[in-house]
């Protein structure tokens, strides 16, 4: 039987997640402290103390680090004026947005655009390149057998922080966030060949065998193997880029063959602690045995 105190705890997660997943379905609308206190059926005088204590961040800064992520991605992915992009991002002007993207992701918008952008055509790497020439390295490494809690998210990968946003409070109610707790994104679809709207991802964090699926969670096992890791630093907007180069470039060369299993992303620090540029992700391709 669960206790009382326990069960309060599991209550609160609950109404947190139902914020977190408002903030991230409405960043352009009323994200006001009376709209998410009255979604979360919490006082206005303790949503903010709440929030940060299932969070690790007020929902100010939840919402800010989200539109600044979409804006990193709108401006290496599109052509929108970065007026507009600041617009959307809800700063009343570039100089404002400038400064606050630059201090996130270490360099101004323009130039951000500039080093990252993914349009067709545009910054895109020759075919002919090799792994030598790339800003990436990857290692074989020999990964242990992973058992996630992961939270299914289906639309565009880089909407999959709304899974997590969801997952963090169901996982600190549980007391599941310690020092060896690791957070991972498993992907199952090709971005070039499947519909935005329709890549499956689960978001996901290490669990033991005595955590069961619930309502919430489902439960995720990742087999034990060699596998091609491939360490990236910096925002996840630039993701997209470091799995091109190592489709495109590094397992042609590399001798190995991919495995009958998808590749899986571990974030080996928090986007609530650290700036965008600091962020450190191993991406993690299983190879076939033999």
């Amino acid at each position: 039987m669960i206790g009382l105190k326990s069960q309060t705890r599991l209550d609160y997660a609950e109404r947190i997640a139902r914020v977190a997943t408002h903030i991230a379905g409405h960043l352009d609308g009323d994200l006001s402290l009376e709209r998410l206190a009255g979604i979360a059926c919490l006082s206005p005088y303790h949503f903010h103390r709440i929030y940060r204590a299932m969070t690790g961040e007020t929902a100010a800064e939840t919402a800010r680090r989200l539109r600044l992520h979409r804006a990193a991605h709108g401006l290496v992915a599109s052509q929108s004026p970065i007026a507009r992009i600041a617009a959307r991002a809800g700063y009343g002007s570039v100089a404002a947005f400038t400064r606050a993207f630059a201090a996130s992701y270490g360099h101004a918008p323009a130039a951000y655009r500039r080093r990252g952008r993914l349009l067709p055509g545009a910054g895109r790497p020759h075919e002919e390149d090799g792994p030598m020439t790339s800003p990436w390295t990857v290692t074989l490494q020999p990964m242990s057998a992973l058992r996630l809690a992961a939270i299914r998210h289906v639309g565009p990968y880089m909407e999959i922080g709304r899974a997590f946003d969801r997952l963090m409070p169901w996982a600190a109610a549980r007391g599941l966030l310690g020092p060896g707790a690791v957070t991972v994104g498993v992907y199952y679809d090709d971005p070039g060949s499947v519909a935005a709207k329709d890549l499956r991802s689960d978001a996901g964090i290490t669990v033991g065998p005595e955590v069961e699926d619930d309502a919430t969670v489902h439960i995720v096992p990742i087999a034990a193997g060699t596998h091609a890791v491939l360490r990236h630093r910096g925002p996840y907007a630039e993701l997209e880029r470091a799995y091109d180069w190592l489709y495109r470039a590094w397992l042609p060369a590399s001798g190995h063959e991919p495995a009958d299993r998808p590749p899986y992303e571990i974030y080996r620090n928090d986007p609530r602690e650290v700036p965008a540029q600091d962020l450190v992700t191993d991406i993690c391709l299983p190879l076939a045995e033999g």
